[in-house]
């Protein structure tokens, strides 16, 4: 499926949710991610170079959500600006003020992603040891996100963004290799009323 295939099924069903305002673009969001950072497990973080694009449409939430704490589903991309791994895809996350300028936005999404599953040689050649070394194996072509942001609002229209992001098919998606991903880094947001 493709990212705009992703951006007309969201829309159509946003659009069928019988809500005044759903699918209604509410927010979208710009900026730049460090690719493959090291944070628990550093075994990957020196292979693949960066850095990576963040683009993403954030839609207002249905009004049959509210019991759910309003969240609101979103389609993006963070683009490999080195020719490594990308990803695209959507899913829906929630936010959650700490102070009046401050929210916490926790999120999980089903992304898809053009890097690498399997090492193409044969285990053991010096081929295979060389491409392991320079490229993240996936394990499956389609994979979890899971995001933390933290979300300062420098007006009622413009906000700034620190952003991690996980990919992982965390062995439910697929099975074996699944060397995962994290990337960090700042965004600029701008919401429509």
């Amino acid at each position: 499926m493709t990212f705009k295939a992703l951006i007309a099924a969201a829309t159509l069903i946003a659009a069928g949710t019988g809500s005044a305002q759903a699918g209604i673009v509410d927010e979208v969001r710009v900026g730049v991610l460090q690719h493959n950072i090291c944070l628990i497990d550093c075994d990957n973080a020196d292979k693949e170079d960066g850095p990576d694009i963040s683009a993403e449409v954030v839609f207002a939430s249905p009004d049959f959500l509210s019991w759910a704490l309003e969240p609101r589903f979103y389609l993006g991309t963070t683009y490999n600006t080195a020719g490594e791994t990308s990803f695209y895809g959507g899913g829906v996350q929630w936010s959650f003020d700490i102070t009046d300028r401050l929210s916490f936005e926790p999120g999980i999404g089903y992304v898809f992603h053009d890097g690498y599953n399997e090492n193409p040689y044969v285990q053991g050649t010096p081929e295979a040891t060389a491409f392991g070394e320079e490229h993240v194996l996936m394990g499956s072509d389609d994979l979890f996100r899971t995001s933390f942001a933290l979300t300062w609002d420098f007006t009622d229209k413009w906000a700034g963004q620190l952003l991690y992001e996980h990919f992982s098919h965390g062995q439910i998606l697929g099975d074996g290799r699944n060397q995962g991903m994290d990337n960090f880094g700042l965004r600029i947001a701008y919401t429509f009323d």
